[in-house]
């Protein structure tokens, strides 16, 4: 079964009448925001059991590009479906046409964003005292670049595991 991308103006219209809007994204990152009324099953997680059978169902991330990379697996996961869509753009164009949206204001910001900032914050501090106190410190911009590389590489991002185990990242 193909797959139909929808906007969110259609995606609400749906919803109003009766369709299921599923979030793929983690739990920690539905926790933070989410569209008001979805329903959270990450992709890693999904399977036909856990979508409502003879439904419309429309499958949401934060910018469209998960549930358009996991188009097939969603398909497949939703073969019992009388409707399956995408939303175009997810949660971000819901957002951008003043859709209702859930948000936690006491979680801290997305872990990716916090990686950013501390990476972006450990280079230019590398640089820094590399110019100014010794030449030595140069190797922490490489260390951390080396670091991020990998993570990019490999998928495993030792920076962002160290930061969810930090108190401000308790949900």
């Amino acid at each position: 079964m193909a797959i139909k991308t929808i906007d969110a103006k259609q995606a609400d219209e749906l919803i109003k009448s009766g369709a299921v809007i599923i979030d793929i994204r983690s739990q920690d990152e539905y926790v933070r925001k989410h569209i008001d009324g979805a329903i959270c099953i990450p992709v890693s997680e999904m399977n036909a059991e856990k979508i409502p059978a003879n439904s419309t169902i429309i499958f949401s991330c934060l910018s469209g590009m998960r549930t358009q990379s996991n188009a097939e697996t969603l398909s497949k996961c939703a073969c019992n479906c009388s409707n399956v869509y995408i939303l175009e753009g997810g949660m971000n164009a819901w957002e951008k046409c003043g859709l209702p949206i859930e948000k936690n204001a006491a979680c801290s910001l997305d872990v990716m964003r916090q990686v950013q900032i501390a990476a972006g914050s450990l280079i230019l501090i590398g640089v820094l005292l590399g110019f100014f106190v010794s030449k030595w410190f140069f190797l922490l911009s490489g260390f951390v670049g080396a670091g991020l590389l990998f993570a990019g590489l490999t998928g495993f991002c030792g920076m962002a595991v160290l930061l969810m185990k930090m108190p401000w990242n308790k949900v």
